[in-house]
């Protein structure tokens, strides 16, 4: 099945169906699916729905006035980089058209991040990465199909150490 486009008129709705089976990672809920598919069962009535969402936030070290200069510097230079290059396609010599560039772009881009964290009075003092996580994954499946699903799964082989799936009833 295609991935789904703005056109798709599932798209914005909740899943509906019946719970054919959960597991406890994603990789589980897509081998049972991709079993489906093996079997020729029409897997276009079947969702994969992550519950139990989680919000959370790693954080991935301290922010000083060193590294934040470090980080502006370095994505200053990386515009500037860009800017070399085009005018270096407009007419100019690459040295001379690159190197002001990346040094004019990583001076700019250290001002303007150290300004910016003196401006936020300390606060977030850190940086980190987010993400949702689902703690299951329910596998639904239209009414009409959902009987003919759950058999097929009950013959799904279990991989070595894996606790067989919760099939719904």
């Amino acid at each position: 099945m295609p991935a789904m486009n703005p056109t798709d008129p599932r798209a914005g709705m909740q899943p509906r169906g019946e719970e054919i089976a959960t597991y406890d990672s994603y990789l589980e809920a897509q081998r049972a699916v991709d079993f489906l598919a093996d079997r020729e069962f029409q897997v276009s009535a079947v969702t994969i729905v992550g519950t139990d969402l989680k919000m959370v936030e790693r954080i991935t070290g301290r922010r000083t006035y060193p590294n934040v200069a470090l980080r502006g510097a370095a994505s200053g230079a990386y515009f500037g980089f860009f800017i070399g290059i085009l005018l270096y396609l407009f007419g100019g010599d690459l040295v001379t058209a690159l190197l002001p560039a990346l040094l004019l772009g990583a001076g700019a881009g250290m001002l303007f991040a150290v300004i910016a964290y003196a401006m936020s009075g300390g606060k977030r003092d850190f940086t980190s990465t987010s993400q949702v996580v689902a703690g299951s994954f329910a596998i639904l499946c239209l009414a009409e199909k959902a009987a003919a699903a759950r058999e097929l799964l009950g013959t799904l082989p279990q991989e070595r150490g894996a606790e067989p799936p919760s099939l719904g009833n």
